[in-house]
């Protein structure tokens, strides 16, 4: 018989969950370490916590990539010796670090569990103590184990690449509008195995590279020509993600169309994923989008743009110079982002 206590991971990296009161009243972070003493729940559990913390605690509106790779590095260096890590961040910016860890983590065999607070964890009705104690249960449960990166939040744990933050003020600050929950916190947790991404066969590899060159243009009705050059012309721009209306489309006039041909000749990437929340890119649908498919334009068909947008700087970074590369794997499914069967083989990514 195993009696081995599972051993999970707590990643603080900032956010509302790390804050609590002192004696005056005053929020203040809060020492992981002591993560027992917050939570005397979690001395009846039947696994093992330890904590760790980035150097520089942050608010999650000051997450970079750089961050992501701090975050990436303290799994790696402990990977073998956790069945699964938790990551405590902020609410803002949580869906853009998922995403990007989904990308960076190959062969990924292990559950890594991003979840916050709207509320600080020091706070009466805080939301923090029951995500935090989901979250951990999930990524230590022995019967069934989850190799992907994924977002706790009010009882729904969703695929990390596939969240947005959709409240700055409800519990149920998240949702993944075009994948289905893995998971469901009621009684019990309720696990839909037949959604996970499957358990890889070969070793873990991290790739750390990403590239900041990119630019995000989010069209409106209006948007001038000056507005769109300003941003196509943005010195030393590799990437660019354009966030069209409904299926993909956008304005048919010459001048838009010329600024992203300007742009596409100048060796920039342009990827054009929907403003909605809900639905998918079909290029040439509609007429609207049949200029941008002509010269070239990849469709993110049901891509969110926080998977875009990291996505995006995770392929520049990782093949610099091989712009063909990039185009080929940007449009296909590598870590469940997308809702496509074509799946890039290879060790290259």
């Amino acid at each position: 018989m195993n009696n081995r206590k599972n051993k999970v991971l707590l990643i603080y990296t900032g956010g509302t969950i790390g804050m609590v009161q002192d004696e005056s009243g005053a929020l203040q972070p809060f020492a992981m370490e002591r993560i027992y003493d917050a939570l005397p729940l979690l001395h009846r559990t039947n696994y093992l916590i330890d904590s760790r913390q980035l150097d520089r605690i942050i608010d999650s509106s000051n997450m970079t990539p750089e961050f992501w790779v701090d975050i990436a590095t303290i799994i790696e260096q402990n990977y073998d010796d956790y069945d699964g890590f938790v990551v405590l961040h902020g609410t803002d910016t949580m869906a853009y670090t998922a995403s990007a860890l989904s990308f960076m983590f190959k062969n990924l065999s292990k559950p890594i569990v991003l979840t916050g607070s709207q509320l600080p964890l020091g706070m009466l009705r805080s939301d923090g103590r029951e995500n935090i104690i989901c979250a951990l249960e999930i990524a230590s449960c022995q019967q069934v184990v989850i190799p992907e990166v994924t977002i706790f939040f009010e009882s729904h744990l969703y695929r990390g690449n596939r969240s947005t933050k959709v409240s700055a003020e409800n519990f149920d600050a998240f949702s993944s509008f075009n994948y289905p929950s893995l998971a469901t916190a009621g009684i019990n947790i309720s696990y839909k195995k037949h959604l996970f991404m499957p358990m890889p066969a070969g070793a873990l590899k991290v790739r750390k590279c990403f590239d900041r060159r990119i630019a995000v243009l989010k069209l409106f009705p209006g948007i001038t020509p000056a507005t769109v050059q300003s941003v196509v012309r943005t010195p030393d721009l590799q990437g660019l993600v354009i966030e069209t209306f409904g299926s993909g489309n956008a304005p048919t006039e010459h001048w838009f169309i010329d600024a992203l041909q300007e742009a596409l000749d100048n060796g920039v990437i342009v990827f054009n994923v929907t403003q909605c929340k809900a639905g998918a890119v079909q290029m040439c649908q509609y007429q609207a989008s049949c200029d941008m498919d002509r010269i070239g334009v990849i469709g993110g068909h049901d891509i969110t743009i926080e998977a875009a947008v990291t996505k995006m700087m995770y392929l520049l970074g990782s093949f610099p110079g091989q712009r063909d590369k990039v185009r080929d794997r940007l449009w296909k499914n590598l870590r469940g982002e997308i809702s496509m069967e074509t799946e890039v083989d290879g060790e290259d990514f």
